[in-house]
């Protein structure tokens, strides 16, 4: 039987139901004394606890698709990645420059960043990065690849990629659990991909309330923070890319939603996006409030296939990558991607399992930090 599904749900939720009433009913047997009973409560009292919170997991991840099977739950199994190609946009962008804080280094593992020479694996700098423009501000890392410290690139600029985690996530989630500067620094050995500088962030510079990169009505103008001040700041530290060109946005979860919205939305700042297993619509809840001050035209423009459908396509270049089991997300990317037209493009980095969680994204970031490397302009003076 496998993990999603109703028919394990409804096996659990029912053999729940049958240890609740049966522990009622048997109770006043087990209320003796002597070792016999009180065994006999304490296995009473733990397998309906197992039991229901299983059901309770089960409802979860039949909802959220965390875990797509048994194989994808103990992190065994797998699949090839099957990648959908695609072409690039254009832009640019220009604007006074902000700074970025560099509050210290981070190592991030066996790959030795943060241990060995920089010019051998590159740095990885933990900065806050403040909204000149906005007022807001949020911390994260910044990994400049090995190439960034060699002499033969010394007067180079760099391609960035904006990286942002699903909500609420943290930024460091993105070095741990992710690896995205391991695993670029495994495909620039490899040769896969050119170098580029990474800016890992959370989605929400307005924490604890998700602002879904949205600029809010008499609220956190997130938006504005993600096109404005992240790029002045970044550009303003380091030597990287300043049009559009060079500049890249992926994300997971909210940060795929993210990174496509900021794309589509500022084909200006950013020429290239995707989404690991994000969505295509502004969440609504409790944690957003009310991101678009009652208005449905802002809740509309906040909807990107509604945007394909209603508005010109933006000259950009994005990829949609998912596993095919989880859910929601890979039928609306179907969906969606059906619906992009020239001068934007769309390509598709699919595996056959995995639900949605870090297991899958890892599988699938090769592929996506390929095909951004590929839309975007290489480092150049």
């Amino acid at each position: 039987m496998g993990l999603t599904g109703s028919g394990i749900l409804i096996l659990v939720a029912l053999l729940t139901g049958v240890c609740l009433v049966a522990m009622v009913w048997f109770w006043p047997r087990l209320a003796g004394r002597g070792w016999k009973p009180v065994l006999g409560r304490i296995v009473a009292v733990v397998v309906t606890q197992l039991l229901l919170v299983s059901t309770l997991g089960l409802l979860a991840n039949d909802y959220f698709s965390f875990y797509s099977s048994w194989h994808d739950l103990l992190g065994i199994g797998g699949g090839p990645v099957a990648v959908q190609a695609s072409v690039a946009g254009t832009g640019s962008k220009q604007g006074p420059h902000g700074a970025v804080q560099v509050l210290g280094q981070e190592a991030t593992g066996s790959d030795g960043i943060g241990v060995r020479a920089p010019a051998l694996v590159g740095r990885v700098d933990r900065v806050l990065i403040p909204g000149h423009v906005t007022g807001l501000a949020t911390d994260g890392y910044v990994y400049l690849p090995p190439q960034y410290f060699q002499p033969a690139y010394a007067k180079d600029r760099f391609p960035v990629l904006l990286v942002t985690t699903g909500f609420p996530g943290e930024a460091k989630n993105l070095l741990t659990k992710l690896q995205y500067p391991s695993i670029e620094l495994q495909l620039l050995q490899q040769g896969k991909i050119k170098p580029m500088v990474q800016v890992l962030m959370q989605p929400s510079p307005s924490m604890p309330r998700d602002s879904e990169c949205e600029d809010v009505p008499n609220g956190p103008q997130a938006q504005t923070y993600f096109t404005a001040d992240v790029p002045l700041d970044v550009e303003g530290s380091y030597r990287v890319a300043t049009n559009a060109a060079g500049w890249g946005a992926i994300g997971d979860s909210t940060g795929g939603y993210c990174a496509l919205k900021l794309a589509m939305r500022n084909p200006s700042v950013y020429s290239a996006a995707a989404s690991l297993s994000g969505y295509f619509k502004a969440a609504e809840d409790i944690t957003t409030g009310d991101l678009f001050g009652g208005s449905q035209t802002l809740r509309d423009q906040a909807n990107l296939s509604w945007r394909l459908t209603h508005l010109p396509a933006p000259p950009v270049s994005v990829m949609l990558a998912s596993s095919k089991q989880d859910g929601a997300s890979y039928r609306e990317g179907q969906a969606f991607a059906a619906l992009v037209h020239p001068p934007m493009t769309v390509a598709e980095a699919t595996v056959p399992t995995g639900g949605h969680n870090f297991t899958t994204w890892v599988r699938l970031l090769p592929a996506s930090l390929t095909f951004l490397s590929d839309h975007l302009a290489p480092p150049a003076p």
